[in-house]
């Protein structure tokens, strides 16, 4: 059993934002498996089940906002008993650039707080992670500014592109796992 979280904010208002890239790149994955996510209540966000690859994979879109999504994520695996060495978090990284993926099997928040939150519910930082690129930020733009600013129609245009990566890069962690996905999917992918 597999969980897949993309990290994002609810709400027209943070729509097409960059601080939602992970609920686009989960958006895509769900597109192309046609898994439907619909509210779920008791797990606080928008949950979508599938079976790919011989896998039961879970999508999972927290609808408590980015700095709380911890809290819909314990909520399913602690229901569905999921290992945490089963879960894929996608997620924006302002250090990286647009086009950039970056593959993790642990670490830190970096300053994420939506990672933060996670960490602190799991009480751990080993889970598999997958950043999305959507810098460079401005040097005169604060980053909870810039987070939540709109791509660009042109970077929408890229986006699409880069969500076609990221579900290849899903695909291939659920059929292989995070040690091998990462050095196949580190790095500029468009």
């Amino acid at each position: 059993m597999k969980l897949v979280v993309g990290l994002g904010n609810i709400g027209q208002n943070y729509t097409d934002t960059r601080h939602n890239a992970g609920f686009m790149s989960v958006d895509t994955f769900a597109e192309k498996f046609s898994i439907k996510l619909d509210m779920q209540s008791k797990f606080k966000g928008f949950v979508g089940r599938g079976m790919i690859f011989g896998e039961d994979v879970f999508l999972l879109k927290p609808s408590t906002f980015m700095n709380l999504s911890g809290d819909a994520i314990i909520a399913l695996v602690n229901f569905y008993k999921i290992s945490i060495d089963d879960i894929l978090v996608v997620y924006d990284d302002i250090s990286l650039e647009l086009g950039v993926l970056r593959f993790r099997a642990s670490g830190s928040a970096g300053g994420h707080n939506g990672i933060k939150s996670i960490i602190k519910n799991l009480g751990q930082e080993k889970f598999a992670r997958l950043k999305i690129g959507i810098g460079p930020q401005p040097d005169f733009m604060p980053s909870e500014r810039f987070v939540l600013q709109k791509f660009t129609n042109e970077e929408l245009l890229l986006l699409k592109n880069i969500n076609n990566k990221t579900t290849e890069a899903i695909e291939f962690w659920v059929k292989n796992g995070v040690e091998k996905t990462i050095p196949k999917f580190n790095g500029k992918v468009i």
